[in-house]
């Protein structure tokens, strides 16, 4: 019943914010932590389904493989 407590939140915001926006990004680049691979699903009202996935290859940030896969759902 306290929460949220704007007081509470404003502790350590300079900190921790541009700690969360960098962990909450889409593709995150940290020393020795990071995004690897990225995955996107579609599926469209008649059930035909898109799969996209990107690999980061060799741990290389700026190498990677894209895959992508179609199929339809059984009905």
């Amino acid at each position: 019943s306290q929460l949220p407590d704007p007081a509470i939140e404003d502790q350590g915001k300079d900190y921790i914010r541009p700690i969360l926006s960098k962990y909450a990004a889409l593709c995150v680049r940290c020393p020795d932590y990071g995004t690897r691979t990225n995955t996107v699903v579609l599926i469209d009202a008649e059930g035909r389904v898109t799969f996209t996935e990107r690999n980061m290859i060799n741990a290389d940030v700026n190498q990677w493989k894209t895959s992508t896969y179609e199929f339809k759902l059984h009905s």
